[in-house]
């Protein structure tokens, strides 16, 4: 499980490069990235996609094949081969790094061959009524996975493992058309966004079928016996039954005799939806803070008319903290990406500092945000900048500062602060300031009388005096972030 004060970093970007060599700067990095404060990594998908070491993993072809066999044109993925992938997690452990899995069970793609099967066109927007009558297609469903052979499972699959493809073969023109497969229907206990969003891409699987509960299950606990990760990041779990991650969580968690840590990403910016769903899965895993990255992206667009006091408001850091895994950006937020939505550079800083400095929820770094990235798609070129500076300095605040009692001055439109106590094994105060619009300073309690307060971000030099109550008048600049550490 994640630790107190545990930082997680997603490592890895959509554009990182695929000359193979990913696996290997992980291994490399491994006791660079414990002693700057990292306590996870959540790697990417390591499994081969439908389009070998082109694809970033979440087009599924093969959950078995972790860059070993000669399938979709090579036999490493993008990352690397199966034996540098295994040797990178034990490189991370070996630091104290636990590791998460990057888990893609909703769907498959690149299958080997077509099949015939009849089916009901639905719009692709409208999941709610068939925009035609049940028809012949022809599919893409039979994954028959020759270069693997059997190996780790003898299992192939066919239509009737799904429920429903967004492709025929005999009207490739046809785009924005999903075809539900005969006798199937739309799983339920999933996102009601375009009527009903179980389908994503691909070939869903149908989890229904007992067939294919039985080879996730399988498949689960030979990653675990395999890999020996700490935990799972499961992705697009708002296409996926509810149900499906009660049964397979449990399962996976009685199997490695340890209650690992689990994080899920369900893409919305609906608090309320989080909590239904949360309830709903009796709080088996957290979930991504996704109202809370909105928050961050509507203030970095706002150019200092965002309310802050209202920055954490509808969001589980405020209200389920504990399941709340607190986020910047991600690889599907950078720009150009699916779900496009970034924070501002300029107001990064101030957002790694509300989730990095504070008690509430388990953050999460985004690669491109700490190394930068710079990176070419759809014709423009695209320059994301380093944050390290700042990150490293909150990293160690974090770890020697984040301690004790909190209190919260959220009472301006635009200056903000809280304060960290401290406790009895990491006794020294901090206080945090930051702005949005114009600099400027606000008396806080720290509880540490007549002390000296300097800022760690070294962005103003004159240190700040406590009063014998243990109040203090402490300072940022416009735009900017402060962090005040007892001398």
């Amino acid at each position: 499980m994640a630790e107190t004060n545990g930082v997680m970093m997603q490592y890895f970007h959509w554009y990182n490069s695929n000359d193979g060599t990913y696996w290997e700067e992980v291994q490399n990095k491994a006791k660079e990235l414990a002693e700057a404060g990292f306590t996870a990594l959540w790697l990417p998908p390591a499994f081969k996609g439908k389009s070998g070491a082109e694809d970033v993993g979440y087009g599924v072809y093969d959950l078995f094949d972790l860059g070993e066999f000669d399938q979709k044109g090579s036999v490493r993925t993008k990352y690397g081969t199966r034996e540098q992938y295994l040797a990178a997690i034990k490189a991370l452990q070996a630091e104290g790094i636990e590791v998460y899995a990057d888990v893609v069970l909703n769907h498959k793609d690149g299958a080997d061959e077509t099949e015939m099967v009849k089916a009901t066109p639905f719009y692709g927007h409208d999941r709610s009524t068939p925009s035609g009558e049940l028809q012949e297609i022809e599919a893409y469903t039979y994954f028959k996975f020759a270069g693997r052979k059997g190996k780790y499972s003898t299992m192939e699959w066919h239509w009737w493992h799904f429920d429903a493809v967004n492709y025929n073969h005999q009207r490739p023109e046809d785009l924005n058309t999903v075809y539900l497969l005969e006798g199937k229907s739309f799983d339920d206990f999933v996102s009601l966004e375009q009527g009903n969003f179980a389908f994503l891409l691909g070939c869903d699987l149908d989890m229904e079928s007992e067939e294919v509960r039985e080879e996730l299950a399988r498949w689960g606990k030979w990653y675990l016996d395999t890999t020996g990760v700490d935990g799972f990041r499961l992705d697009a779990i708002k296409h996926i039954s509810s149900w499906f991650f009660v049964d397979w969580l449990d399962e996976m968690r009685q199997y490695a005799q340890r209650n690992f840590f689990v994080v899920g990403e369900y893409w919305t910016s609906d608090l309320e939806t989080l909590h239904w769903y949360i309830n709903n899965t009796g709080g088996r895993m957290s979930l991504f803070d996704v109202p809370l990255h909105f928050n961050f992206h509507t203030t970095s667009q706002a150019a200092g008319h965002y309310d802050m006091r209202h920055i954490l408001n509808n969001t589980l850091m405020q209200q389920q903290p504990s399941l709340a895994v607190t986020f910047v950006e991600n690889h599907d937020s950078q720009p150009l990406q699916s779900l496009e939505s970034f924070v501002a550079s300029w107001f990064k800083p101030l957002a790694y500092a509300l989730i990095l400095l504070r008690q509430e929820g388990y953050p999460c770094v985004f690669y491109a945000d700490y190394y930068g990235a710079e990176y070419d798609d759809k014709g423009i070129h695209i320059k994301m900048e380093s944050h390290r500076y700042a990150i490293d300095k909150f990293l160690y605040a974090r770890k020697h500062y984040g301690y004790g009692p909190q209190y919260d001055y959220f009472d301006h439109p635009n200056i903000i602060g809280w304060t960290r106590l401290g406790d009895s094994e990491h006794p020294k105060g901090m206080a945090v300031m930051m702005s949005d619009g114009p600099g400027g300073s606000k008396w806080m309690e720290v509880g540490k009388p007549n002390s000296t307060f300097v800022d760690l971000m070294e962005y103003i030099k004159e240190p700040v005096h406590t009063n014998e109550e243990g109040w203090g008048e402490f300072p940022c600049d416009g735009g900017s972030v402060s962090v005040w550490i007892e001398q």
